[in-house]
């Protein structure tokens, strides 16, 4: 029987809270440990804005590009960059401290491996580049959360909301979006295989990033795109380079409002179901099923909501991404699952996430007639 919560008794949360407790716990032995790991876990959350900004600007001012080419001084990076060279201190510094950059000798600065991977990583400055807009729309954090907020992020993707997009818009979403599918592509497919598959159909598919390495891997796979008039054709160049031309085609319409195109054995939707709102996916889950072949599957591959359990990159980004979108949601995977059961796949299978922070999978199969 639970204790009451009456006179004599203090929660462990109420008394965590007291000043005293927090002054004792600081110095007894076997509690100082844990008070200092979760000070720095807080104050991390609190300086969390300034960390984010000073990887904003290093980007900004190409100081990762600048030093693949070798270490620099603080002069020569000032000069570079425009910046006064006490304020060049200071960043260089919070690089340093964020473990992005490191002290090289004759006073110079180098990349550490983190700050590398901001150059080598597919798409990662791009998307650093782009949250200048989710910065603006977050700067009243309440307003936002409390939807008041009428997000630059809703106007910047309004493909989601089935209108028509203007062609430099599509090539500015195409471009942010096919760089980093790169890392989306290689984690779908070393966790789904496609073995056994005759034709891959990528709706949605962009520029045809995803399709174009399920292609490189898989030599003897049809493939076939379908997205939006202005989107889906920048893919024939890609397709092209690739040498895939001969056992590709694209196809261009709106799942919303066109019928999808028969002929596939599998379906994949990578990073689609979370750009849209609960009755958009339902329909076009119910679309996919009509379009399948008996035993054909569905393979949807996107940032996933922990659930029960959740997750930073899931509810602390992804959610509150597609939250100033305007529509969609970062769903989980048991979210996904039923949503499919709902469409009418017999057999869904959610797979465990090699990196959630880049994707996760759900493959679903059509049962026999």
């Amino acid at each position: 029987m639970a204790p009451a919560q009456g006179r004599g008794f203090v929660s462990l949360t109420a008394l965590v809270a007291r000043r005293g407790f927090q002054k004792w716990a600081a110095r007894f032995p076997f509690t100082r440990g844990l008070v200092r790991r979760e000070g720095e876990a807080l104050f991390d959350l609190l300086a969390g804005f300034c960390h984010s900004q000073v990887l904003m600007a290093l980007v900004q001012l190409d100081i990762p590009q600048i030093l693949m080419a070798g270490p620099a001084t603080v002069r020569a990076l000032a000069a570079r960059t425009d910046v006064p060279e006490p304020r060049m201190v200071v960043l260089l510094q919070a690089g340093i401290a964020l473990g992005l950059l490191r002290r090289r000798r004759g006073a110079r600065f180098g990349l550490t491996q983190r700050g590398a991977a901001l150059v080598g990583v597919p798409g990662l400055q791009q998307m650093i580049r782009h949250h200048d807009v989710l910065y603006r729309d977050l700067a009243d954090p309440v307003a936002f959360f409390r939807g008041e907020t009428d997000t630059e992020l809703a106007h910047f993707w309004p493909y989601v909301f089935g209108g028509e997009v203007e062609p430099q818009v599509a090539e500015t979403y195409s471009d942010l979006m096919a760089q980093s599918q790169l890392l989306v592509a290689d984690d779908t497919l070393d966790r789904v295989s496609l073995k056994g598959v005759t034709r891959l159909m990528d709706i949605g598919g962009g520029t045809g990033a995803f399709l174009a390495e399920a292609g490189r891997r898989y030599p003897a796979l049809a493939l076939t795109l379908f997205d939006l008039p202005a989107v889906a054709p920048h893919a024939a160049a890609r397709f092209a380079q690739e040498n895939l031309t001969p056992r590709s085609q694209i196809k261009t319409g709106s799942f919303r409002s066109d019928a999808l195109p028969k002929g596939a054995d599998a379906v994949s939707l990578v990073r689609v179901l979370y750009d849209h709102a609960d009755e958009t996916v339902e329909a076009l889950l119910t679309k996919v099923y009509n379009a399948l072949p008996a035993g054909g599957r569905l393979i949807i591959s996107e940032p996933m909501s922990g659930g029960a359990r959740p997750q930073k990159a899931g509810d602390a980004y992804f959610a509150i991404y597609t939250l100033a979108m305007g529509t969609g949601k970062a769903r989980s995977a048991a979210e996904i699952a039923q949503m499919c059961r709902k469409a009418g796949f017999q057999s869904v299978s959610p797979l465990s996430a090699r990196r959630p922070f880049i994707t996760t999978c759900v493959v679903a199969t059509k049962g026999s007639a």
